[in-house]
């Protein structure tokens, strides 16, 4: 599938203020089973200097130091990306499923931030772990009755809601609250898969759905590590393994680390800011990032 995303935002504020320095995280994927054709960003006042990077993820993240003072700061990010289905798991797993819970030392050590748990002393939050065993023994410790299983549970107990402000929620006060964003059942699908032995990352991106909605918003899910198939997403909102249709933007195993834009600003006391967002997407063969042409979903 190829698609054209143009995702603007824009922060106004009540005052001229000073910027500080920016991290963004609006350039799509580059590899694995996404390819960027073209990507384009266009940022009001156009900073002092940009400077790219490779997160410890492997995705590219830029930042930005601006000079001088303004009331307003404009992102404009246009992307023309193609995305192919990944292989079937089982396909993957040849017959030799692993079952769970994973063991640790069996995995490669570059993957051990995937697997801590949250809380300060290590451990796992009780109830993330009596969900995790509900899920286990339904799913007789094979990795892929697991996964579904946990999904089925996860959209059982928890209520999906749109919540567009503030930081994910820890797996514990979402099973409490018994309600959650598509960030916050993120968080708790990856929660789970870390208790039985599972790499899992927190991913911020786009989901195209069919029909388009009136307000396309960022998405969010999980990626997991499973061992002979590699780095493989899924979906507790949705309730299944991620299509062709989503569009990864970061990964990582700290979800503030996926905002599409974090920085900070200075001024007179009491400076008030606002943030206003639109993401328009385009399935099209086009093969530039005009976004005269895109028209908003």
């Amino acid at each position: 599938m190829r698609a054209r995303i143009l995702h603007r935002l824009t922060y106004q504020y009540a005052a001229a203020v000073s910027l500080g320095e920016h991290r963004l995280c609006l350039k799509p994927r580059a590899q694995g089973f996404q390819t960027l054709i073209e990507h384009q960003l266009t940022v009001t006042p156009e900073p002092h200097q940009r400077r790219e990077l490779l997160a410890a993820s492997g995705d590219e993240i830029q930042r930005l130091i601006f000079l001088g003072h303004t009331d307003q700061l404009r992102f404009e990010a246009c992307s023309l990306v193609e995305t192919r289905p990944a292989p079937a798991l089982e396909a993957c797993f040849n017959g030799l499923e692993p079952p769970l819970p994973y063991p640790r030392g069996q995995l490669n050590v570059d993957l051990q931030g995937a697997l801590d748990s949250w809380l300060p002393n290590g451990q796992h939050e009780p109830s993330v772990i009596d969900l995790t065993q509900e899920a286990l023994m339904g799913s007789n410790q094979q990795t892929l009755a697991f996964l579904k299983q946990l999904m089925d549970l996860i959209q059982e107990r928890v209520k999906y809601t749109q919540r567009h402000v503030g930081p994910a929620w820890p797996a514990g006060r979402t099973l409490r609250e018994r309600i959650g964003s598509c960030r916050d059942l993120a968080m708790l699908m990856v929660a789970c898969c870390r208790v039985v032995g599972l790499p899992a990352r927190f991913v911020s991106g786009y989901q195209l759905l069919e029909p388009a909605p009136d307000q396309y918003d960022l998405h969010a899910w999980a990626e997991i590590y499973l061992p002979g198939a590699g780095w493989r997403g899924f979906d507790p909102s949705a309730g299944g393994e991620v299509t062709p249709r989503y569009v990864v933007l970061a990964t990582s195993s700290k979800p503030e680390l996926t905002a599409a834009v974090s920085g900070s600003f200075s001024g007179p006391p009491g400076t008030a800011s606002e943030l206003s967002w639109s993401i328009s997407v385009e399935e099209s063969m086009v093969s530039d990032c005009s976004p005269a042409v895109v028209h908003a979903a």
